[in-house]
């Protein structure tokens, strides 16, 4: 059971993933695009225009987060149909969204009511007026609960969950076109409204709590700090790391700041806020990711070099090998995990009890020293370069080698205190564990293949098109599944389609063929396409 929900967890905290593309591309336009429009162009120029647009995408995609949030979970979480999946999420989305500010207008609470002064009006003390109007905000134009991220990680979930289980509905004939893919589509939009409904009563409850876990984070200095750091990295072999990173780093759980007018939520946001002013002076330092800016670019080279210094001789050039590759990518885009599953597969003790914390102090010791700087990897510092002067980072430039030389030296100390198997060393192999050798190496689960009933209607048809290698494509309309194959002459006969393959008549292309099962046909196709292989 508990690996069942490991699972689930794992594969929900990878698909929160997919929509980094987009956060990646904040940072660079809203940080290249900024120092231009700020410092470097004048307004009126075409390049001034450009960069001012580049600018704009970036707080669209960021300001909009949420809904890539809930497309993106959706479509990860899908089984199959993943297309569809996604267009159900962004269907939920929407009906979601609008339906709370519509039941919210029908108990007499808009914009307006929530209003600062309308509620100090009404009797509410400042204070309270304040969190209150906090819960609330408008989304493309519509009133809701300012949910943040949390509405897209809701949505997600429960679209893929409803898109799983109704893909493949079979209905009458005469309702076949609502079946598979279309009773989807129909069911998240039903399902919108209760759950609209309920997250009006439920969410300022909710909502009340991460403002509650909000003050704390702000209010535990140091301590909050190291232990949020310390999280990260011990969370990572589980794939569970981002459920605790990603709402401090993109919802209202990491802080808010108000800047030139706009309020910013979570300490990513932040940063790129301040990136687009043209009066911020620099980054916040309390963001929960320069601590990463230490260990990456100082302490894993360190712990990389104790490991090489620590295999055989006979061993070192082959470590050195694969540890130079896997430090240059890491100092270069923050891909750590080969190099720290490679010594947690060796020896767990030493990721747990001395890497975990090492890297919590690593983030203490870049707030302690005031490191403000946009981004944690060389290549997406870049932006730095065009507003060099909100970058206060004076101090990594000996936190770095002292971080290096720490991580060296307690490395090396424990790897040869209790003879550790690092690559190299003894009997180990020289080789960079992936996560999935890790996961692999850790189960107990034996793989069981499951039975397929080969004489459904959908394994005769893949049979009476040649077997799977003659098969190119699938794909259907609203009445006809169209099928490319390499060799015509395999394919069955017309009448075969007819009398023993349940089709109402073929049409013949080049290579391709139409077969008409009518509305039917979407869940002949999905299950068709599981058969294949293809999504």
């Amino acid at each position: 059971m508990l690996k069942k929900i490991q699972g689930k967890l794992q594969t929900f905290a990878g698909a929160m993933m997919v929509p980094i593309i987009l956060l990646v591309m904040v940072g660079f336009f809203v940080g290249i695009g900024s120092a231009f429009t700020n410092y470097i162009l004048s307004p009126g120029g075409i390049l001034y225009n450009i960069f001012s647009m580049l600018s704009s995408c970036g707080f669209f995609f960021m300001n909009s987060l949420q809904m890539w949030f809930a497309v993106a979970i959706a479509f990860t979480l899908a089984k199959k149909e993943k297309g569809w999946a996604a267009f159900a999420g962004l269907v939920l989305f929407f009906t979601y969204t609008s339906g709370i500010g519509n039941w919210a207008s029908l108990n007499g609470v808009t914009a307006d009511t929530v209003a600062v002064d309308a509620l100090v009006q009404s009797g509410m003390a400042m204070e309270e007026a304040m969190n209150y109007n906090a819960l609330f905000t408008e989304f493309m134009g519509m009133f809701t609960y300012n949910m943040g991220m949390f509405s897209g990680l809701i949505v997600g979930v429960i679209a893929a969950f409803i898109h799983n289980k109704f893909v493949d509905t079979t209905l009458p004939e005469m309702f076949g076109f609502f079946a598979g893919t279309k009773m989807v589509i129909i069911m998240v939009t039903l399902v919108s409204v209760p759950l609209s409904i309920l997250t009006y009563y439920v969410w300022p409850f909710i909502g009340g709590c991460l403002q509650a876990l909000t003050t704390f984070i702000g209010s535990s200095g140091l301590l909050g700090t190291f232990v949020f750091g310390t999280l990260d990295k011990a969370l990572l072999p589980f794939g569970l790391h981002h459920l605790i990173a990603f709402p401090i780093e993109y919802s209202s759980v990491g802080g808010t700041m108000e800047i030139d007018g706009v309020v910013y939520e979570g300490v990513k946001n932040i940063i790129n806020g301040q990136a687009a002013s043209s009066t911020a002076t620099g980054y916040i330092t309390r963001n929960f990711t320069n601590g990463r800016l230490l260990f990456q670019l100082g302490g894993i080279p360190g712990a990389a070099l104790a490991m090489y210094h620590c295999a055989n001789k006979e061993n070192r050039k082959a470590v050195a090998s694969i540890m130079i590759p896997a430090v240059f990518t890491l100092m270069m885009v923050g891909i750590s995990e080969p190099f720290e599953y490679t010594f947690l597969f060796a020896a767990p003790a030493l990721y747990w009890l001395v890497y975990a914390p090492l890297c919590g102090l690593c983030y203490v010791l870049a707030e302690i020293f005031q490191i403000s700087i946009n981004g944690t990897a060389l290549f997406f510092m870049i932006p730095n370069l065009f507003q060099p002067q909100k970058v206060h980072a004076m101090h990594a430039l000996w936190l770095i080698p002292l971080t290096f030389a720490a991580y060296y030296f307690i490395f090396k100390f424990i790897i040869v205190k209790f003879n550790l198997q690092t690559p190299g060393r003894g009997e180990a192999k020289v080789h960079l564990f992936s996560k999935k050798e890790y996961r692999d190496s850790k189960s107990d689960d034996s793989s069981q293949n499951s039975t397929s009933d080969t004489e459904s209607l959908e394994y005769r048809i893949v049979e009476a098109l040649g077997g799977a290698e003659n098969i190119v494509s699938v794909t259907n309309c609203a009445t006809r599944l169209r099928v490319s194959v390499k060799d015509e002459s395999l394919v069955a006969s017309d009448d075969d389609w007819k009398a023993y393959l349940e089709a109402r008549g073929v049409v013949h292309g080049d290579h391709s063929y139409q077969i008409i099962y009518g509305v039917q046909v979407q869940n002949i196709a999905t299950k068709v396409k599981d058969i294949l292989g293809i999504d």
